[in-house]
């Protein structure tokens, strides 16, 4: 509604005023800044404007009228450009960064607006991201469709309301006179330099997807971390923060203008923002890649509900677009990288064997890299959906291990692929275990690491859930026939020393027994038992559980044994001449030596006999 004619400012006083607030003519003009004087002066040059615009829209071009119509249009150029400098200058003199206090106050309550004053102290905002922004923060489960009521999202307001007035009074002017885009331009380039600077105050660096892929990847790994609390923040605070703005100051024109100063504002930044994660994305697959994949997959997962309401606008979509597609090769990154994974473990190619049979560095890190796994099942049994291919493959292929998949068909199939990736790394650790010399040590290898797997997938509930009792069996049954194999492979020629076959002298039953055979057997004995010791003592088995067991295992067969054969044959030898040649070791002997078995360094046999 037009004001009453008798309230209306003469056209001649509008110039007027038009005029003397003319920067390109006035030096006062120039020093001064209208919005920043009184208020009555504000709105006497508002109303200028207005009369002005009145005048223009009244005034035809033709006769006499023409001159007076172009002094209409030379006075509103003037005054257009003066209320673009007091636009810029308003929204300068209120632009600053976000606080970091602002995170703070609204979490109070979800979804409030809360006023960021300008002068209020500062922290930096990466520093509370965490406290604000946790696993917590999901959109709540009200129904309501405004992102204002979700409890992730916290809007702050960046300009104060007095100013907001101001800047909507201007822009209404703006945009009626046709300088729509003069109005968004200058709107936008002051809001897109404090998001800038915000930007930099959350460590969000301007890398190409170029610049992103040749960094290494120590270096990606922390600006991954970085770049997950910069996320949040500048999707839950700054461009909802942003959006919020763009509606007070122009709310009334119409939702396209407040999109189109939106989009101004916050695309430039957020294609740098997600560039950063697309850049992981496309890069070249390896293991140690999958957990920092899968933390940006669930980052980004997180925060798609608010990036879709954020950028709800169809001016928008295209950083909708963006995020969602970027989230789909993230899923594809961690399956391929899963994949890699599985196919690395099986070509690892050492062949220098692990001294003394301790367990190898491949097995340490494939069973901590599948516990690591576990902690990211719920995300990985929705990212992987196909079982392992290679078991069906390659079956009969003797450069890969057969597994049948069939009794293991009520498993998910991220737990088929970690029993796989088990299968396939004893596969690999067997082949190993063929590059050592003496079969014994190759058998104590075998035994130290599947030991280890089997440990590693007791001591994590979660692996253990998702590989199954049943084949954690198959696992323990491995083991034994490891510790199995060891035992004959070393001891059954030992303790066939002590056997009574060969002993006796045929058809004599005065002494019945070859003295000669017994002294042999007892040096055989002797100087397999020494050579066992020598060797052994430096093999290792650290766990200090695993050691005992089978260090006990070893006494149960080889002391009473011994003792039985000492107790049979002790007087011929002791009967004869140097005794102590052939008895070399007591009982008591043998049972201290072998508490020497397994430490991983060599210990003389002779400094443990006792005094006979």
């Amino acid at each position: 509604m037009e004001p009453p004619e008798d309230s209306r400012l003469p056209l001649d006083a509008a110039e007027k005023i038009i005029l003397r607030w003319d920067s390109t003519a006035s030096e006062e003009a120039r020093e001064r800044m209208i919005f920043e004087s009184d208020r009555q002066e504000v709105d006497r040059y508002l109303q200028a404007v207005d009369e002005i615009q009145r005048s223009l829209s009244s005034t035809t071009l033709s006769g006499d009228e023409s001159q007076s119509a172009n002094k209409v249009n030379s006075t509103i150029q003037i005054a257009m450009a003066r209320l673009e400098d007091e636009f810029r200058n308003i929204l300068l003199s209120h632009t600053s960064p976000i606080e970091a206090d602002s995170l703070t106050t609204t979490s109070a309550e979800p979804g409030s607006s809360t006023h960021s004053p300008a002068a209020s102290p500062s922290t930096e905002l990466d520093d509370l991201v965490d406290d604000h922004f946790g696993e917590e923060d999901h959109p709540d489960n009200s129904g309501r469709s405004s992102y204002r009521s979700t409890s992730s999202i916290r809007e702050v307001d960046l300009v104060p309301f007095d100013a907001i007035l101001d800047l909507r009074s201007i822009a209404d002017r703006m945009i009626s006179a046709g300088y729509l885009r003069e109005c968004i331009q200058v709107y936008g380039s002051v809001r897109k330099s404090a998001v800038d600077a915000s930007f930099r105050r959350l460590g969000v660096e301007k890398l190409s997807i170029g610049d992103i892929q040749r960094l290494e990847w120590e270096q990606l790994e922390v600006k991954i971390r970085r770049w997950i609390r910069a996320a949040k923040v500048s999707v839950r605070v700054l461009f909802a923060s942003e959006k919020k703005l763009c509606e007070q100051i122009f709310e009334g024109v119409g939702t396209a203008v407040d999109d189109a100063c939106f989009m101004e504002t916050v695309k430039g930044p957020a294609i740098q923002l997600f560039n950063f994660a697309e850049a992981i994305s496309i890069s070249r697959r390896s293991p140690e890649k999958l957990f920092k994949i899968l933390d940006l997959h669930d980052a980004l997962m997180d925060l798609i509900p608010d990036i879709d309401v954020v950028f709800e606008s169809k001016s928008s979509e295209s950083i909708r677009i963006q995020a969602a597609e970027i989230l789909s090769r993230l899923a594809e990154a961690a399956r391929g990288t899963l994949s890699e994974f599985e196919n690395a473990v099986l070509r690892e190619p050492s062949k220098v064997p692990v001294p003394g049979g301790t367990i190898h560095p491949l097995t340490r890190y494939v069973m901590n890299y599948i516990s690591l796994i576990s902690d990211y099942k719920q995300t990985l049994n929705e990212l992987i959906v196909s079982k392992p291919s290679a078991g069906s493959r390659y079956s009969g292929d003797p450069t890969t291990p057969d597994m049948e998949f069939a009794e293991l068909e009520e498993k998910t199939p991220l737990a088929l692929h970690l029993i796989w990736v088990i299968v396939i790394l004893q596969f690999n650790l067997e082949g190993k275990s063929k590059h050592y010399k003496d079969t014994s040590l190759a058998h104590l290898f075998m035994m130290n690491n599947v030991h280890y797997i089997v440990q590693k997938v007791k001591g994590s509930s979660e692996l253990r859930e998702m590989i199954g009792d049943d084949y954690l069996k198959k696992l323990t049954g491995k083991l034994r026939q490891a510790a199995t194999n060891y035992q004959r492979a070393t001891w059954v020629s030992v303790l066939y020393c002590l056997r009574d076959e060969g002993l006796h002298v045929s058809g004599s039953f005065s002494s019945g027994v070859s003295k000669s055979a017994l002294r042999e057997r007892f040096k055989s004995f002797n100087a397999m038992f020494e050579e066992v010791h020598r060797t052994q003592a430096t093999w290792l088995v650290p766990d200090t559980q695993l050691r005992e067991e089978l260090r006990i295992s070893i006494s149960e067969k080889l002391i009473p044994a011994y003792r039985s054969f000492l107790g049979r044959f002790r007087i011929h030898i002791e009967s004869g001449k140097h005794p102590e040649n052939y008895i070399k070791y007591s009982v008591e002997d043998l049972e201290i030596a072998v508490l020497d078995f397994f430490e991983g360094y060599p210990v003389s046999l002779h400094l443990r006999r006792r005094s006979q």
